[in-house]
């Protein structure tokens, strides 16, 4: 159930200055407010008298007076331009297949709505205005999965937005139920805008879909990450592991990756005063651990810097308006290739390839808990009575295929293109592809996690029953108290596992596994 923004909810205003990704987040998953700012009104009028004046000249201008795309040669005489721009908006509103989530749709609005405001795009402040008001009054237009190349923009996808713009098409309301447009913008007192020129064009002709979908993965990956350290640290301690390889002199000093050194950092207090780590000299020697523990810091610190550079990448795109033609500080309406998503497609597989590998090393830590032959001590799969419960062996299997499903996302989609539009689009990016798989990856990942979550807070408790080797860390027994909380149970006889493991996963989505942690070890990276 959603509801229109509520009149105290918080207030984001857009100006000309650039909008954060706090911002993006506040509007896509936190139902706040918008507003356009009076300075991005004042530069909107007068970008749009520039439009004016050209849509008033003889010669053709792209987008304000000529067709689009590879019938950009023809000229529209001006009593057909209205046409011209609701022909555009009704043709492009191509897309098909189920509906993408509500915080897609809002985020790509918000991020369309901002560029409009910059005063580069020449629409009025009607048409932004409007569009807040969507935003405000919980009307979020149905866009579906596929339509977009991510070339001249997330096409089709801001094509059904700009739609209900006009009353037309469809869209949900404040209750999630899917109802007549103009009966939705009736209700909210929004009166549907005519299209003037290029109006049209400025809705649909930017990366707004794919940039607020890298925008929310990384708000989720950075959880995630986080996430990964704690259960790698509880996965270190139930296998008697040694902490000594998470040593800051072993990182930053020798190794300069600064996500290695602030993964090493968190599991170092994670496992703070743990009696369990350092054992790994007792009745099985081990000279070193093995690579999914010891090298836990490397390979999740190596998608801590992807995540650092693809938020590089959001931050400058936050920062854009792309549109074409674009109205120039000076005056002047130029053509240019800015809607083109290679920048945004190439990081969204970077992130994929990276939510894979952490996933990769998180199943190998789980497996090896569960195998008798390499736990150290601990129960064939964690099992009450081995043979005749078989504990978690099949949360592992659950766990490889969305592994093995990770991997095929990480294919990259930006190394395709198909061309369109009679060869004059001959080069597309793929970004919105790339987005929509990520956001499955990012998924996983969080399933994934929850399951050696699962498994290594059973075998910590078997540890514990045990009382051999010493006590788990107070952080990691925090984790443990909270996924009982949630609902994961504990080591004892086999039961209907499937409740268990989605719990786990509510706590990792939830991110109250990180902060149950945090109220133990202070904040971490």
């Amino acid at each position: 159930m959603h509801s229109a923004v509520a009149p105290d909810a918080p207030l984001v205003q857009v100006g000309k200055a650039d909008v954060s990704a706090e911002d993006v987040l506040a509007v896509a998953r936190g139902n706040a407010r918008v507003e356009i700012g009076p300075d991005a009104l004042a530069e909107m009028a007068v970008a749009r008298a520039r439009i004016d004046a050209l849509a008033a000249e003889p010669r053709p201008v792209y987008g304000v007076s000529t067709g689009f795309g590879a019938l950009a040669v023809r000229h529209i005489s001006p009593e057909l331009r209205a046409q011209l721009q609701r022909s555009l908006v009704r043709s492009h509103a191509a897309g098909m297949g189920p509906a993408v989530e509500r915080e897609v749709v809002r985020a790509l609005m918000f991020l369309r709505m901002k560029t409009l405001a910059s005063g580069r795009t020449g629409v009025r402040p009607l048409v932004a205005q409007t569009m807040a008001a969507l935003l405000n009054a919980g009307i979020t237009p149905v866009v579906r999965e596929f339509g977009s190349l991510g070339c001249s923009g997330d096409l089709a996808p801001l094509s059904h937005c700009a739609l209900v713009l006009m009353g037309e098409g469809t869209a949900t309301g404040p209750d999630g139920a899917e109802r007549p447009v103009a009966e939705l913008l009736a209700e909210a007192g929004i009166e549907p805008v005519e299209l003037l020129e290029k109006e049209g064009l400025a809705l649909i002709n930017g990366t707004d879909g794919m940039l607020g979908m890298l925008v929310m993965a990384i708000a989720d990956l950075q959880r995630l990450f986080t996430t990964a350290d704690i259960t790698a640290a509880m996965s270190l301690e139930a296998l008697l592991g040694t902490e000594k390889v998470l040593a800051p002199e072993l990182h930053a000093p020798i190794r300069p990756h600064p996500g290695q050194a602030l993964s090493a950092a968190n599991m170092l207090a994670v496992l703070k005063d743990s009696g369990l780590t350092g054992h790994h000299q007792d009745d099985a020697p081990r000279v070193q651990d093995a690579y999914s523990i010891r090298c836990a810091p490397q390979v999740a610190g190596a998608g801590r810097d992807t995540l650092a550079h693809a938020q590089l990448v959001a931050s400058r795109e936050l920062a854009a308006s792309v549109d074409n033609p674009v109205v120039l500080p000076d005056g002047r309406v130029e053509s240019n290739g800015n809607f083109h998503g290679a920048p945004v497609a190439y990081v969204l597989d970077f992130l994929a390839i990276a939510a894979a590998d952490l996933g990769s090393i998180s199943e190998r830590r789980t497996d090896r808990l569960l195998d008798k032959a390499r736990s150290h001590g601990l129960p064939a799969f964690l099992a009450d009575d081995p043979g005749v419960d078989s504990g978690l062996m099949i949360a592992q299997y659950t766990q490889a295929a969305l592994v093995s499903e990770n991997k095929r996302l990480a294919v990259p989609a930006s190394v395709d293109s198909i061309p369109s539009s009679a060869m004059q689009e001959d080069h597309v990016s793929m970004g919105w592809s790339a987005a929509r798989k990520l956001r499955q990856a990012v998924d996983n990942l969080g399933r994934i996690l929850a399951v050696e979550l699962t498994a290594s807070a059973r075998a910590l408790e078997i540890r514990q029953q045990a009382d051999t080797a010493g006590r788990v860390a107070p952080a990691t027994g925090a984790a443990m108290a909270a996924a009982r909380e949630a609902g994961v149970g504990g080591a004892g006889r086999d039961r209907f596992l499937s409740p268990d493991l989605e719990a786990a996963a509510a706590l990792v989505a939830s991110g109250d596994l990180v902060r149950a942690v945090e109220r133990v070890t202070g904040p971490l990276a």
